[in-house]
């Protein structure tokens, strides 16, 4: 294996200890958030570096490619990995430029990608092109990445196994931040995936979505600006959320700051608590937290949700829902709304508690089955459930 060695990774900036154990993190998980890798540094088998305005692949002594291009010297750097490994080699990506939305950089399994610089996508492009695409793959992992302009997706994966995303950073005008699904083939689970620091702006839909996955952890998701939902999970199960945090994420849609849908949570036909959250902040925008279409299993520990154009909270047609385990506060205008369509199961075993709530209402219709208001103090603001 051709391999080139650099110093050891150092500590990069990241979200603090402190700020991390507010969100429901112990100290020793909170540490590994903070000890990041910084960019570039640590053994490589594979480099794309700009040099003026020429691109060069290299892998140990061998040029896979000098040329003008950012996305063919990634591209050839990746491609110049060890051919059917099984463990992961890993390329360096030093130096920023563009590349076409109708484009994309193909991770094969077992590989790793850091890019030190930003990638900024121009043009126009359709189906599902992304600056980083991975599709039927194990063991891949996205380092750093920051994209700017308007992608289709800035990163897009589709069945896959163990799937790590490290720090994200994309400023977009459009398209999607991330998704990651299991629509290639339906019957098999996208599993294990970590997703550890997003910020993501500017997108016309969403900001992360997921849809298909057994076994997810995020750390933290700022979404500032999306067109939909900051983090939206889809028939998703066994996930852990640290944090969400979004200002004005789907103005005027019914989106949220967070959303569940599509039967998120569900195991097997029913909802053992299996989706769990720390926290989300919402100012603005759409909607706070939204659960809806047979989705739930879910605790929120904390909310912070305020200025809302939607419903602060919206629970519809969702099962086994606590929000705001721990503390919470909600302003208005948006209210808090336990409500049910009649084509679903009506909602049920839903627990609205610990919250402070100003400007505001609680509305339960129709009746749910099973549901608990309780410990909420209210500021001028109604309430009216059963």
């Amino acid at each position: 294996m051709r391999s080139i060695s650099k110093r050891l990774f150092g500590l990069a900036a990241g979200i603090t200890v402190t700020a991390l154990m507010t969100s429901g993190l112990s100290a020793a998980s909170a540490r590994t958030h903070t000890q990041r890798l910084a960019c570039g540094d640590g053994s490589y088998n594979a480099e794309a570096t700009l040099s003026g305005g020429t691109w060069t692949a290299r892998n140990g002594s061998t040029t896979d490619y000098t040329g003008t291009s950012m996305l063919s010297a990634m591209q050839a750097a990746v491609n110049s990995l060890t051919a059917g490994r099984t463990a992961k080699q890993r390329v360096v990506v030093r130096g920023s430029g563009s590349m076409s939305a109708g484009s994309r950089l193909s991770l094969p399994s077992y590989t790793v990608l850091d890019v030190c610089g930003t990638v900024n996508v121009t043009g126009s492009g359709s189906g599902d092109q992304a600056v980083v695409y991975a599709r039927n793959v194990r063991d891949i992992e996205v380092q750093h990445l920051n994209v700017t302009g308007a992608p289709l997706y800035g990163i897009f994966v589709r069945n896959g196994t163990n799937i790590t995303l490290g720090q994200i950073d994309l400023r977009l005008s459009s398209g999607l931040g991330i998704r990651v699904d299991n629509h290639g083939d339906r019957s098999v689970r996208t599993r294990n995936v970590r997703i550890d620091n997003v910020y993501v702006s500017g997108t016309s839909t969403h900001g992360v979505e997921t849809y298909g996955l057994d076994g997810l952890t995020v750390g933290t998701v700022v979404a500032r600006n999306v067109g939909h939902s900051g983090l939206l999970l889809n028939d998703t199960i066994n996930a852990t959320v640290s944090v969400v945090d979004a200002q004005n994420a789907g103005a005027g849609t019914g989106y949220a700051a967070f959303r569940m849908a599509n039967r998120n949570g569900r195991i097997g036909s029913g909802y053992p608590t299996n989706i769990r959250v720390g926290q989300v902040i919402a100012r603005g925008g759409g909607r706070g937290v939204f659960c809806v279409s047979e989705s739930g299993g879910a605790v929120i520990d904390r909310v912070d949700l305020a200025q809302t154009g939607g419903n602060a909270i919206l629970i519809e047609n969702c099962y086994n829902v606590n929000i705001a385990a721990q503390s919470g506060t909600v302003t208005g205008p948006g209210d808090i709304r336990l409500a049910a369509r009649s084509e679903f199961p009506n909602t049920s075993d839903i627990v609205i508690q610990n919250l402070r709530v100003t400007n505001s209402a609680i509305t339960e219709n129709p009746c749910g089955v099973n549901t608990t208001f309780r410990n909420n103090t209210l500021t001028n603001s109604r309430q009216s459930i059963c």
